[in-house]
């Protein structure tokens, strides 16, 4: 069984810093590409950022500049932090990983929990 953890939400002021943190447990051969999505009340999810186990990142317009996405390969984790925030970034925030749970498997896509990110102005 594999479970993605996501931690480090909460409540902060516009212009403030969250850092997230997304562990991943569990029958583990190997991890894959690793995102960040989110979600806001009536909106559909949306990519925030992604890493590719080489290192190689993307991010959304929205939060490029603003933002950075990391990973620590020996500890299955994956970060992302995210500076000068602002209302519009409040939402549920949720990690993704493509996993690949034996050395003969295909990967398999799996989600955290979420966690709420709310931004106060």
């Amino acid at each position: 069984q594999v479970q993605l953890v996501e931690s480090g939400g909460g409540l902060v002021q516009a212009g403030e810093s969250l850092r997230l943190s997304c562990a991943a447990s569990g029958s583990i051969f190997s991890i894959n590409a690793m995102n960040w999505y989110r979600q806001a009340p009536g909106k559909q999810r949306e990519l925030v950022a992604g890493i590719l186990s080489s290192g190689g990142t993307n991010y959304a317009d929205s939060v490029k500049g603003r933002s950075t996405i990391s990973r620590d390969n020996a500890k299955n984790t994956m970060y992302l932090q995210m500076n000068s925030l602002k209302p519009e970034d409040t939402a549920v925030y949720y990690c993704h990983a493509s996993i690949q749970v034996t050395r003969w498997s295909m990967s398999s896509n799996y989600w955290g929990q979420g966690t709420q990110v709310t931004v106060s102005s």
